[in-house]
């Protein structure tokens, strides 16, 4: 089986303040099958530092509310060492959401590359404020 790009985001949200506003558009990706969700973990951390991790099977009605219409099949991939390291980082009276991703749109791209007895030599992904950054210079540079 051949399987597409996995990728991890820790994504931080200040204050607290996550009620999953972003799970619409995470399930017209899931919908359209652009991605695959693996795994997602949320990380709270109030304002003392205290840290409550909330896996997606876990059965707080509550949360899951929030997720079940991803209708997630979550394999437990993020692990604990993981968890702690983004909790490590994380701000106090802050929120993290932990999700690991393949990307089913790159499954036939693969393939075809190894039909073609092709290999891949180098993947990065290029942040948005890095691009950001980039066409700024450029367009300074330009105008010099």
């Amino acid at each position: 089986m051949t399987y597409g790009p996995i990728d991890f985001l820790a994504l931080e949200f200040k204050g607290n303040n996550f009620k999953g506003e972003i799970l619409k558009e995470l399930n017209k990706l899931m919908a359209a099958k652009i991605i695959r969700v693996i795994d997602l973990v949320i990380v709270l951390k109030d304002a003392q530092g205290k840290i409550t991790v909330k896996e997606i099977q876990e059965p707080d009605v509550d949360f899951v509310a929030i997720f079940d219409p991803t209708k997630v099949e979550t394999q437990g991939m993020i692990k604990k060492d993981d968890i702690e390291l983004i909790a490590q980082k994380l701000e106090n009276n802050s929120t993290a959401g932990l999700l690991l991703f393949e990307n089913l749109w790159a499954v036939a791209f693969k393939e075809s590359l190894i039909n073609a007895g092709g290999t891949l030599l180098m993947q990065e992904r290029i942040p948005h404020e890095v691009v950001l950054e980039a066409i700024e210079s450029l367009a300074v540079a330009d105008k010099s």
